[in-house]
């Protein structure tokens, strides 16, 4: 029984391949509409919302791309050995850990797709073995290529089992010399037995170790782990009509939830007040600081949180955004995140949303709570792929009864972009550079002899007035040493 159904569906794909214009696209499941016309595609789309939105209102024509093939900037290689034990670079056959080998893709960058079979190439000629998820044996698991569609810039990520890579210096003069793009090169070290395809730590052997690209006109610093977009194209398109839904006037106080590294809040911030981020992955909080920095914005601050809760705290302090921001995971927003976005009673919500069944399912919470979808619009962020990007603009009603206020940054103890860091980031630092460890209350204490000003119930024990332990001259020091490395004083 087994093996008919084995042979019927080798049948049933010799059908399918034939006719494709890709040899693997029955196979790897990343492109399913690879052979229907670009503007078939767009009204398959649009009709999808249809279907699932327009309960809520209107939706806006769907916004298409000019050009939509080879439109990722992140490119992922997966290594393996085909059945001759040779190594091979590729893609997961869908639903499975089988390697496709892939030389050609109509939708990643081509320069990316070149580099990873060039690496693939070299690896005899230095005596690099492949991994073996099997085994546990092996070098080489993965490499990325993340490329700016603006600057040009080129990263190369080798996902290696082993922090040593034999002829390390030798091997990127040979990669670079044959792509002289490419801008720098990193080794990520995956040393676990996982199915995760980076590991916790990065080695710079070539250039900075990060690249920048430009979007809607701010430059954004990109590492190897940072999320980014993959296609910078209509990603431009997505904030720029996302920006116009807020309807800001340079008098907003607003909020980017799921902040990431800070793109959204960065493209709002030249026509808002004042922009808050929160984001609960402490690298991309750090990557949105210093995107801040480079594009020398000052009225916005970042805080490593998750956004659900930090909502809940402004609620409680009957403080309420004049927007909100936000663009959650597949998944959709959470119960949590969405009572309390209800409970401050923000005038407008501007939803960046990946799913539109999860859309779907949040806006009749958030309509449950006094809010109207005013405008809906598609975004294809993914050509030749079910997948559709929305875009939607929600008011609360009643909102006559919204109070203006003045939120000052410091009342609840942000990261500004450029005058401050986190405890967490200040332990860091110290650690490395000093071999000290330092609690947070320290580091509190300090604060207060510098005038730093701490929210009132910041990171208080219930025995407020406890006798408690104070710092040592060394680490007061220390600390006044991270603060200046910081810019807080």
């Amino acid at each position: 029984m087994h093996k008919e159904n084995s042979d019927t569906d080798t049948r049933n794909r010799s059908k399918k391949k034939s006719g494709s214009r890709c040899p693997v696209s029955h196979r790897c499941g990343g492109c399913q509409w690879i052979d229907m016309p670009y503007e078939q595609q767009l009204i398959k789309k649009q009709k999808r919302l249809k279907e699932l939105l327009s309960p809520f209102g209107r939706i806006d024509p769907i916004l298409g791309m000019e050009k939509p093939e080879h439109y990722r900037n992140k490119v992922h290689g997966a290594f393996g050995l085909d059945q001759k034990k040779q190594p091979i670079a590729g893609i997961y056959e869908e639903k499975s850990h089988r390697i496709i080998s892939v030389e050609h893709c109509y939708l990643e960058n081509e320069q990316g797709t070149a580099i990873i079979q060039t690496v693939r190439n070299l690896l005899r000629s230095f005596k690099i073995k492949v991994y073996d998820e099997d085994t546990g044996y092996g070098l080489l698991r993965h490499v990325l290529v993340r490329v700016g569609k603006r600057t040009g810039e080129i990263m190369v990520v080798l996902v290696l089992a082993s922090p040593i890579l034999p002829s390390k210096n030798n091997f990127v003069k040979a990669l670079c010399s044959r792509h002289p793009e490419i801008t720098t090169v990193v080794i990520n070290v995956n040393d676990r037995r996982t199915s995760m395809v980076l590991g916790n730590r990065d080695i710079v052997v070539y250039g900075k170790g990060y690249i920048e690209d430009v979007l809607c006109g701010k430059r954004f610093k990109i590492s190897p782990r940072s999320f980014y977009q993959i296609n910078s194209v209509q990603t431009e398109l997505l904030y720029e009509r996302a920006v116009a839904y807020a309807g800001l006037t340079g008098k907003e106080t607003v909020l980017d939830a799921y902040c990431g590294i800070g793109t959204i809040g960065l493209v709002a911030a030249d026509r808002a007040k004042q922009v808050i981020g929160v984001e609960l992955n402490k690298e991309a909080v750090r990557d949105a600081i210093s995107n801040a920095a480079i594009n020398k914005v000052g009225n916005i601050a970042f805080y490593q949180q998750d956004a659900g809760e930090f909502l809940g705290q402004l609620a409680e302090q009957k403080i309420s955004p004049d927007v909100i921001f936000m663009d959650p995971p597949r998944a959709g927003s959470c119960e949590a995140f969405l009572n309390a976005a209800a409970a401050c009673g923000s005038p407008r919500i501007v939803y960046i949303s990946c799913n539109p069944e999860t859309l779907a399912r949040d806006l009749q919470f958030l309509v449950k709570k006094k809010y109207r979808v005013e405008r809906m619009q598609g975004v294809d962020m993914f050509p030749f792929t079910e997948h559709v990007e929305t875009v939607c603009l929600l008011s609360k009603l009643n909102a006559k009864q919204h109070i203006e206020i003045d939120l000052r940054m410091d009342e609840l103890d942000l990261t500004d972009a450029e005058k401050k860091a986190t405890y967490q980031q200040i332990q860091e630092y110290l650690l490395t550079q000093k071999g000290l460890k330092v609690s947070t209350l320290c580091i509190a204490q300090v604060k207060q002899k510098c005038g730093i000003i701490e929210r009132e119930s910041y990171r208080k024990s219930a025995s407020e007035n406890a006798k408690q332990p104070q710092c040592t001259k060394e680490k007061e020091e220390a600390i006044m040493e991270a603060f200046r490395h910081f810019g807080m004083i």
